[in-house]
């Protein structure tokens, strides 16, 4: 199966832009807005706020000795790990894979930022450029187009006042 990416693929999207790539996916059965698909993480992570809107509580999660360290290389605590279904597309063209979770209490402006080993479960590949993630299922080729708007005003809560005036506009 081949997955490609081409100019139909940039319909809709504002330019310049450099929004990261988000969006939405089915995560233990909820579906999960603002997800950030960043394959420079190297594992699957689901903010502890969300864990606990999402129904889910402290009690399920199993020990985690797995160091999380940011962007600045700091250490981030683990409250522990759980295995979650992960849904994307919709029948009958859509993937569901198991995926082990690191929760994480950090304030976010992301729900969940899924990593590598996600990609790789799914046999994806992300287009940042596109603002799209494509995918094989049992019945063919789907796409997952990112959130442009919703990655946009993510980036802003993120950033710092001084920091946003080099962002481009939704």
């Amino acid at each position: 199966m081949t997955l490609e990416f081409g100019d139909p693929d940039l319909e809709g999207l504002k330019f310049p832009q450099d929004d990261p790539l988000v969006i939405t996916l089915i995560i233990g059965n909820c579906p999960v807005m603002r997800v950030l698909d960043d394959n420079g993480a190297s594992v699957d992570i689901l903010f502890h706020d969300t864990f606990i809107r999402m129904g889910y509580n402290d009690s399920q999660l199993t020990s985690s000795n797995a160091p999380i360290y940011g962007f600045n290389h700091m250490e981030c605590k683990v409250e522990g790990a759980i295995q979650l279904p992960v849904t994307i597309g919709e029948e009958p063209r859509e993937a569901t894979q198991m995926l082990n979770f690191q929760v994480v209490k950090a304030a976010s402006t992301y729900n969940a930022i899924m990593g590598r080993i996600w990609i790789y479960a799914f046999k994806a590949v992300p287009s940042t450029y596109h603002m799209v993630l494509k995918f094989p299922t049992r019945n063919g080729a789907r796409e997952a187009r990112g959130d442009q708007k919703m990655a946009h005003v993510a980036m802003l809560q993120h950033l710092g006042p001084m920091e946003q005036g080099g962002r481009s506009s939704p």
